[in-house]
């Protein structure tokens, strides 16, 4: 047998109706290395998620997942860890069949990334599925690692030649956050990952864009003509993007110390977000064609000035969340009583484009917050004339469409109403629509349409290498900016952040949206 499959890389079940085209396409024959096995994410996500895409028919019967660590495991001792994993958090119902099938593709690999013998080990293992399994020369390698690892773990691939591939099959990696910590470590980074894999083969995963309210926001935007006339300066006053978490650090102290609020989440999920809510209509949904729009709106985008007013950063003291007494930041295993790492995070960004120009967008993000929710609001001016008494409109606020990413996915439209009786009085109303009661269908888990992605080759939902240099281009002022003001500010847990960020948006006349 040939080690590279007969079938495309974007072969599709040949028993699909053509003309159907919702149904979705499977992925052709290949196989995932997950490298850093023994982590939470391989064990939360990417396995459950493997398992889910099986179940729900979209991996092919000849599909083989490798792990790749240091353990002493034979091949049943890592299909028993990826059993574990499946049962405790797979999405989708357990079915024996499902996992026998699975079960028989599954391999593991003992080795180091410093180790030149276990790339060939594995590669001897890929060889072999190839062969016996008919994975067709086609490989996924996941890098659930620590990003110094990267270089290493790509070199070990170049030099064994597992990143090289002749015609007909496909050799991609998949690179977890963060891409760097500056634009000058990013830089390197993608310089490193390209001397190995053209572009086209680097999957940079950002589990946000595979969210489908995220997805939702393309929809929303460009199959509705009700919302394109004001979608612009003329009539939105600003937007606020919010991503708040209402757990503190969970012993992840050792990770997050140094990196922060800011690198952690606005580097990326926000500014994504931020790009697809004021990107301009592409051509089309391909790949090429969405990735330039939003390259060309971060490329418009800057941090607005000055510095000092127009960003804040906090770090969480101790107080009440969810009625338990919570520890501050500083008193968390695994940091210092000195760190100046910051759990809340709030930028203004202007968009210097016709459509967004006198439009700030306010990104804020952080840890112990009120609660949990991920939104995008696009709060709308007021009305420039009210033909009504003050009394008549006091409890009347500003027009908003607030995209809910998470938990509660949907959309809320908030406007003015009468309210019922015989006085004219107008008061905020919102009209609700809601993902689960909308659509009988679960929304499946974003790794899942990330990692079918990544097999399909569908590269739109994945940040290439200028949208992620152009990302820290507009952040790194701020994280330079902070790193020569000492502490950030504190504030207490369960409330939405310092002072400061309150201050932030009052100096323009505006307040935070209370989610």
């Amino acid at each position: 047998m040939n080690d590279c499959a007969s079938m495309p890389a974007d072969w599709v079940n040949p028993l699909r109706d053509k003309r159907d085209k919702r149904m979705p396409r499977i992925a052709g024959p290949c196989a995932v290395v997950i490298f850093g096995v023994t982590g939470d994410l391989a064990r939360k996500k990417l396995m459950p998620a493997i398992y889910d895409l099986a179940n729900r028919g979209l991996l092919p019967p000849t599909f083989a997942l490798v792990g790749f660590a240091r353990r002493d495991w034979a091949d049943e001792d890592f299909g028993q860890v990826v059993y574990d994993a499946v049962k405790q958090h797979a999405r989708t119902p357990f079915r024996q069949e499902v996992w026998d099938r699975l079960a028989e593709g599954i391999r593991f690999v003992q080795g180091t990334f410093d180790d030149e013998a276990s790339f060939s080990s594995l590669k001897e293992t890929l060889h072999t599925l190839d062969e016996e399994r008919g994975t067709g020369g086609n490989h996924a390698f996941y890098l659930s690692i620590p990003p110094n690892a990267f270089p290493q773990v790509c070199g070990q691939l170049s030099k064994s030649g597992l990143a090289d591939k002749p015609d007909g099959c496909w050799s991609r990696v998949v690179i977890e956050k963060p891409f760097g910590h500056d634009l000058k470590s990013a830089e390197a980074l993608n310089g490193v990952v390209n001397s190995v894999f053209p572009e086209s083969s680097v999957f940079r995963i950002d589990h946000y864009l595979g969210k489908e309210t995220v997805q939702n926001i393309l929809a929303l935007r460009f199959a509705n003509e009700m919302f394109e006339p004001v979608w612009n300066s003329h009539y939105v006053d600003s937007v606020q993007i919010t991503m708040a978490e209402d757990i503190g650090l969970g012993g992840r102290g050792g990770y997050y110390d140094g990196v922060g609020a800011a690198r952690d989440v606005i580097q990326n999920h926000l500014l994504q977000l931020l790009a697809l809510t004021a990107m301009e209509e592409p051509v089309s949904f391909s790949p090429s064609e969405l990735q330039a729009e939003k390259i060309k709106v971060l490329s418009a985008s800057a941090l607005a000035e000055p510095l000092d007013e127009t960003t804040a950063r906090g770090q969480y003291t101790a107080g009440w969340q969810g009625g338990e007494k919570v520890v501050g930041l500083l008193d968390e295993e695994g940091f210092s009583k000195t760190s100046t790492t910051e759990t809340f995070a709030a930028i203004t960004v202007d968009v210097d484009t016709r459509r967004w120009a006198g439009v700030p967008f306010y990104l804020r993000t952080g840890k112990r917050l009120g609660r949990r929710v991920t939104e995008i609001a696009l709060i709308f001016k007021r009305a420039p004339h009210l033909p009504f008494d003050a009394t008549m409109t006091e409890e009347l606020g500003q027009n908003a469409l607030v995209i809910r990413v998470q938990p509660d996915e949907g959309i809320t439209l908030r406007f003015g109403s009468k309210v019922p009786g015989n006085a004219m009085e107008v008061r905020d109303v919102s009209m609700d629509f809601s993902y689960g009661s909308a659509f009988a269908e679960e929304s499946p888990e974003a790794y899942e349409r990330l990692i079918l992605d990544v097999l399909l080759g569908e590269p739109s939902l994945f940040p290439v290498n200028a949208e992620v240099e152009l990302a820290w281009k507009i952040l790194d002022p701020a994280l330079e900016n902070w790193a020569s003001h000492g502490k950030p500010d504190p504030y207490e847990s369960g409330g939405w952040g310092p002072q400061s960020a309150i201050d932030m948006l009052a100096r323009s006349g505006r307040e935070w949206r209370r989610p």
